[in-house]
C-alpha cells in the first residue's frame, strides 16, 4: 500500500531506481527510453557527470539563504546568464519553484505593474481556448482547457478566452496562412474592444502549444500582429515558455523566431533539467522600472520590513 497520493489512485506504478543519458531503470531491471523527457523537463538527460559535480558543489557551500536578507553567487550569476541571453529588452529575472508558481508571478507583476502607474481599473485575463499554463489557481484560470476547469471554476478569478491560432481546426479552405494568422490575431482586438481597451492587463500565450493541443506553433505573422495589438491597447504580452523554452524549438527561446520580444516571460522545465526544481520570470526593464520608482518591492515576494512596519506602506498601524 502507498501512502502517496499517485495521479492516477487505481493502478501501481513501476519504481524507477536509477536514471543515464536517455534511459530510465526501473526496480525489476527494465530499462527505458525517456523519449519525452518526463514531460520536456529532462533534457539534459538523466545523471550527467557534470550537472551533478556542479549540485554537489554548490550543497558543499550552502543550499538555502532566505532572499529577503541575503542574495548568492550562483543567484546572481543564473540571472546574468539569462539575461545575457534574453530577447532585447528583457532586464530583470524573478526566480521561482517552477512553472506554475512562474506563471502566478507573472499574472501578479502584469496587475501590479498597472497600479503602480496609476490605473487600477485595469483587471482582464484574456488566454486562449486549448492552452495550459499550470495547476495552480492563478494559472489554471489563466489556462483554457474546459476539462482542467471545469470542477475548480468557483475557485478561478475571472479569465477571457479567445480561439487559438490552430490552423488544422480553425483556417478555412483556401484562406491563406496570412490571412488566417489575421483573423486569429483579430480575434484578441475584438475582445480587448468588448472588455474595453483601457481595462484589460495582460494577453497569456504558450508560443507553442504544448500539453493541451499537442505542439501547436503559430501560423505566418500572428504573434507579431499579437505583440501590435498589445501595443495599441498598452496591454502587456506575457509568453509562457515553461514547456516550450529553453533550446526546445531550436533557440534558446521560442519567441527569438517569431521576432516577438513579450513584457514577460515564464520559463522553467529545461531551465533546472529535472535535477532542480526551479523556474523563472524574465522581465522587460519598464516593468522593473514601475516597481523601481514606484512602490520599491514586488508585492508577492514582501520584504520582511514591510511586514514589520506597516505604516510605511500606508497601512494602519495596530493598536
Amino acid at each position: 500500500m502507498t501512502h502517496l497520493l499517485h495521479r492516477t489512485i487505481k493502478g501501481s506504478l513501476p519504481f524507477a531506481v536509477g536514471g543515464k543519458g536517455i534511459r530510465i531503470f526501473d526496480s525489476d531491471g527494465r530499462a527505458y527510453i525517456d523519449a519525452s523527457g518526463g514531460a520536456a523537463v529532462s533534457c539534459l538527460g538523466h545523471g550527467h557527470p557534470d550537472v551533478m559535480a556542479a549540485l554537489r558543489d554548490q550543497l558543499d557551500r550552502i543550499a538555502y539563504a532566505h532572499t529577503s536578507f541575503f542574495t548568492t553567487e550562483i543567484a546572481e550569476r543564473l540571472a546574468d546568464r539569462l539575461v545575457e541571453d534574453a530577447p532585447a529588452g528583457i532586464s530583470h529575472v524573478y526566480l521561482v519553484s517552477g512553472g506554475s508558481e512562474a506563471v502566478e508571478a507573472a499574472l501578479k507583476m502584469a496587475r501590479q505593474y498597472f497600479v503602480e502607474k496609476g490605473e487600477p481599473q485595469r483587471r482582464h485575463v484574456v488566454a486562449r481556448r486549448q492552452s495550459y499554463h499550470g495547476n495552480t489557481l492563478g494559472a489554471l484560470a489563466a489556462g483554457g482547457n474546459e476539462w482542467r476547469r471545469r470542477q475548480f471554476q468557483p475557485l478561478l478569478i475571472e479569465t477571457h478566452h479567445i480561439d487559438p491560432c490552430f490552423a488544422y481546426r480553425y483556417q478555412l479552405p483556401g484562406e491563406s496562412d496570412a490571412e488566417y494568422a489575421a483573423r486569429a490575431a483579430q480575434a484578441l482586438e475584438d475582445k480587448i474592444l468588448e472588455l474595453g481597451a483601457g481595462e484589460v492587463i495582460a494577453f497569456v500565450a504558450e508560443t507553442v502549444v504544448g500539453a493541451t493541443a499537442g505542439a501547436v506553433p503559430p501560423v505566418a505573422d500572428y504573434l507579431r500582429r499579437i505583440r501590435a495589438i498589445c501595443d495599441r491597447y498598452g496591454v502587456l504580452l506575457i509568453l509562457d515558455e515553461v514547456m516550450c523554452g529553453m533550446g526546445r524549438t531550436g533557440t534558446l527561446h521560442a519567441c527569438e523566431q517569431e521576432g516577438v520580444v513579450p513584457d514577460l516571460l515564464t520559463i522553467a522545465k529545461g531551465l533546472g533539467g529535472g535535477y532542480q526544481p526551479i523556474g523563472a520570470v524574465l522581465l522587460g526593464r519598464h516593468i522593473f522600472d514601475a516597481f523601481a520608482n514606484g512602490s520599491g518591492f514586488f508585492s508577492t515576494a514582501t520584504p520582511i520590513w514591510a511586514i514589520r512596519w506597516p505604516r510605511q506602506l500606508g497601512l494602519p498601524s495596530r493598536r
